[in-house]
């Protein structure tokens, strides 16, 4: 089994303050697809923001996630259990689990021992969804500019299972039945020091800093500014989701 990659524990903090939120009509659609609503497992869960939702649905929800300090700054819900685990070694009984959710993690993966287990810890008929996103829009101007920071500014910093979310997750395997399902898109008004927060929260960005020793979202702040006047000014910024939805045959 691979080795958990911990890309995320030192920028935990502020993963949970400007990392976006999933949109309600996600967790509806899953609901909807399966049979029992008694227990979900979020996988990879971060700060547990897909398991929040998902507590609106299901009975239970175990969370899990390698990183302790991840889970330290968790969202606290009666509902919710978490646990530091990797993906690939679930404490879950087997055909336990109604739905298996994987947000903005499933790249990071060992995707076959993940995979093993996904099965054996889903009931029969179970659902499996992954899903994730690449670059918010908020204005022509501006998104030309955040395409060239993670583009050529980070491109030496971004790793392989990065650039499966570039490709929209069209070459990760998924070895599922799988299942049509609507687009969805998660929008929030944020000014220019939040969407800043959110550019210090990925990867590439921490490893730029920790290579050269100055944060280069400082320089991306000011190209910004001529097209953001009042950086306290709020503007919609939208995610769409790259979503994978499967269900586990009957055994």
């Amino acid at each position: 089994m691979t080795t958990f990659k911990d890309y995320f524990s030192k920028q935990s903090d502020i993963y949970l303050k400007f990392r976006p939120h999933y949109p309600n009509e996600l967790y509806a659609f899953l609901s909807s697809l399966t049979e029992e609503h008694e227990l979900a497992w979020d996988c990879g869960t971060g700060n547990g923001q897909a398991a929040t939702g998902l507590a609106n649905y299901y009975d239970k929800i175990v969370a899990t996630d390698p990183s302790e300090q991840q889970i330290k700054n968790a969202i606290v819900n009666e509902k919710i259990k978490y646990a530091v685990e990797k993906a690939e070694q679930s404490s879950l009984p087997s055909h336990s689990a109604d739905l298996l959710t994987i947000a903005n993690a499933l790249h990071w993966f060992d995707f076959d021992v993940f995979y093993k287990e996904a099965k054996r810890v889903l009931k029969n008929n179970g659902i499996i969804a992954a899903w994730s996103y690449f670059l918010p829009t908020i204005s022509p101007q501006i998104d030309e500019i955040v395409s060239r920071y993670h583009f050529q500014t980070l491109d030496d910093y971004w790793l392989a299972e990065n650039r499966i979310v570039e490709k929209g997750y069209a070459t990760i395997p998924f070895p599922f039945e799988l299942i049509s399902s609507p687009d969805f898109y998660y929008e929030k008004e944020m000014n220019l020091n939040a969407l800043i927060g959110y550019f210090d929260t990925w990867s590439a960005t921490q490893r730029f800093i920790d290579k050269n020793n100055f944060n280069p979202t400082k320089a991306l702040c000011n190209e910004l500014k001529e097209f953001w006047k009042d950086e306290f000014a709020t503007k919609k910024v939208t995610w769409k989701l790259i979503l994978k939805v499967g269900r586990v045959s009957s055994r």
